[in-house]
């Protein structure tokens, strides 16, 4: 029932990029599985004698060096840009840069593929996501097309899909294997995770293996009610019940307060709600989601304590909903710079429209939950309702060396990717009692063996990381 589907921004980002590497406003969230990256060196303070490898770098045809970072002990970073055709299939007819952020540790280790599945502007140049530090591997982490810098002027929305961007990744691999001739193994969390998987069905050859972190698979945009399933088992009864009470005092006694209170802040910062219509709008749509925002982000034990009671002192309540469901990202100066991911949602992604019986008679706005609240109507949207079965029956029929890892209190885990009698050397791991914020690390220490062993096979490593 598509009835009455995903953020440092609203919950799309959440649920499709709460795993980004260090974000804030545009794309999301919270470094990508866990470990803080060594200290950092200069540049020159890791530099080979003979230094050759910038020269390499801007040999590789399309490739411009931007910049050297500093970077992790034993590293060179680098700030990259990669000429990308608009349409892979017509080359000739337009091209841009796109924006790339390159962990050299040598050419002779593994070279992992990140991605967030938005832009590299609030990801530090020196993260090294968990793949990397499992196989003490190269990084090389893309910004996806129409995101960032990334975006072809003038924009043509229609080359905003899977496959294109799946085609960005391909070409980018070609590319870089002439330097870097070791294995290849793609990664990504959350939204950067659906991403990982898509560029496997495209072009499978081109990694020894993935790892998937919290992607959903939502073959069917119309029922969401796994998701509804899911929120009314996941935690215990009354950390449910505290969300609820909540929900409802935000759109009954409480409404007209906290509304007002978003309408003051946003005239202070100068801010406008154009494309979600109203600050009525907005907490309409972040107290529907709340249950989402929470258990993605929270854990039971810590956070269901900290729920508030509806009545709450006004500053209290504001506070703390504000902090679950990032209000001012709904803000039109934080929704912009994101709107390809809206736009990825709307056509082929799917999203989560959540049943909310608990409400009934407090709903003002219907249809509210639809992507077209989020993109701006210049935009045209037109689903694609055969782009994620197609994934679906890839990793089921065909799907080979992926890893897919989920957090037990997740919500992205009610429409899992699953293995099929076709797949091969494919394997689904649940980490016990987390949420969005999954990781090998953090699963039961069997599955943590047998995952850090595939992914040391794949990448043709025997030996722990050196560092």
């Amino acid at each position: 029932m598509k009835n009455t589907r995903r953020s440092l921004l609203p919950l799309p980002l959440l649920l499709t990029g709460l795993l980004a590497s260090g974000v804030a406003a545009p794309p999301v969230a919270a470094a990508r599985p866990a470990g803080a990256h060594p200290a950092t060196a200069s540049p020159a303070a890791s530099r080979p004698a003979a230094d050759d490898l910038r020269a390499r770098l801007a040999a590789v045809p399309g490739m411009r060096v931007i910049k050297e970072n500093p970077a992790p002990a034993g590293y060179r970073s680098f700030a990259l840009v990669y000429r990308q055709p608009v349409d892979h299939r017509h080359p000739g007819r337009g091209s841009f840069e796109q924006r790339l952020s390159l962990l050299h540790r040598s050419t002779a280790r593994p070279m992992v593929l990140y991605t967030n599945g938005y832009d590299l502007t609030y990801q530090d140049p020196a993260f090294r996501a968990e793949p990397t530090r499992i196989v003490d591997g190269n990084q090389i982490s893309v910004e996806q097309r129409y995101f960032g810098t990334s975006r072809p002027r003038p924009t043509d929305w229609s080359k905003l899909d899977i496959r294109q961007a799946a085609g960005d990744h391909h070409r980018l691999i070609r590319a870089l294997k002439k330097v870097y001739r070791a294995a290849w193994i793609s990664t990504g969390g959350s939204k950067g995770g659906m991403a990982t998987v898509y560029h496997r069905r495209f072009h499978p050859h081109d990694v020894a293996g993935s790892v998937a972190y919290s992607a959903p698979d939502n073959t069917d945009d119309r029922d969401d009610t796994a998701e509804d399933r899911f929120l009314r088992r996941v935690g215990s009864p009354a950390c449910r019940s505290a969300l609820t009470a909540v929900q409802r005092a935000m759109l009954g006694t409480r409404r007209a307060e906290m509304a007002g209170r978003l309408t003051r802040w946003a005239a202070g910062q100068g801010y406008t709600f154009r494309t979600m219509g109203s600050a009525d709008r907005v907490l309409e749509l972040a107290a529907l989601q709340l249950p989402l925002h929470f258990w993605m982000q929270k854990d039971e034990a810590e956070d269901c304590g900290r729920i508030p009671r509806p009545s709450a002192a006004g500053d209290a309540l504001y506070t703390w909903f504000e902090g679950v469901t990032r209000l001012p990202a709904y803000a039109d100066r934080h929704l912009a710079p994101v709107t390809a991911s809206y736009y990825q949602l709307g056509t082929q992604l799917g999203f989560v429209s959540l049943a909310s019986p608990h409400l009934a008679g407090m709903l003002r706005y219907p249809g509210l939950q639809e992507m077209r609240t989020y993109v701006p109507r210049s935009i045209p949207l037109r689903f694609q309702p055969d782009a994620m079965p197609d994934i679906d029956r890839w990793v089921r029929r065909h799907g080979s060396e992926l890893l897919f890892v989920y957090g037990e209190n997740d919500p992205t885990r009610a429409e899992p990717f699953r293995t099929g009698r076709g797949s091969r050397d494919a394997h689904v791991y649940l980490a016990p009692r987390t949420n969005h914020l999954a990781s090998i690390d953090k699963l039961a220490p069997r599955d943590r063996a047998r995952a850090t062993a595939a992914l040391r096979r794949w990448a043709a490593v025997d030996s722990p990381p050196a560092s």
